[in-house]
């Protein structure tokens, strides 16, 4: 196990160390299917890191109403569920999918559970969090519903933390401008 984890250590340093943007990532899906994230080069993101059982845990609800407003504007919220805070995501991948159409009526894209944060961190939130691949809006994951905007391109435009509401005014207003790109 000790030799698993350093490999995937290692492995996903190796990743990050060559990743440009997100679109070299390719990530799991809660059904379990692969997904690159080059398919959403051309659109502007935003992605997520949730959580089922927070006190932000109904910004799904306003997450899929902005989704709803945008999608026709090449607009795709990317959730990806960690359990990083207080085990506020306990839940298999079946079990937060039926959670969140169940309750939130999700249609955005869900990703398999990962890390966000310490020392077993997915290298796609390394990405999103390093200085170096990151350095206007870099740092730790502070809890659940983090946000990072993305632009067309693959670029982090933006980052909003856990209180702002995904129909904050700040938050829309820095996804029309991007939009309008």
């Amino acid at each position: 196990m000790k030799y698993i984890m350093i490999f995937l250590l290692i492995f996903g340093g190796l990743i990050m160390l060559n990743a440009e943007n997100i679109y070299d990532f390719t990530m799991q899906n809660l059904n379990g299917e692969k997904v690159n994230l080059a398919d959403y080069k051309g659109k502007v993101l935003l992605i997520v890191n949730t959580a089922s059982k927070c006190g932000f845990t109904p910004q799904y609800e306003g997450l899929q109403k902005i989704y709803e407003k945008y999608q026709d504007q090449d607009f795709v919220i990317l959730g990806f569920p960690a359990n990083n805070f207080m085990n506020q995501e306990p839940g298999t991948n079946d079990e937060i999918q039926n959670f969140c159409q169940i309750n939130y009526g999700v249609t955005f894209p869900m990703f398999s559970k990962i890390s966000v944060r310490g020392k077993d961190i997915h290298p796609f939130y390394k990405f999103l969090t390093s200085k170096k691949t990151n350095p206007k809006h870099s740092g730790k994951i502070t809890w659940n519903f983090n946000k990072f905007l993305i632009d067309r391109e693959g670029n982090i435009v933006n980052r909003f933390g856990s209180r702002t509401k995904p129909e904050s005014k700040k938050l829309i207003a820095a996804l029309e401008k991007e939009l309008k790109k």
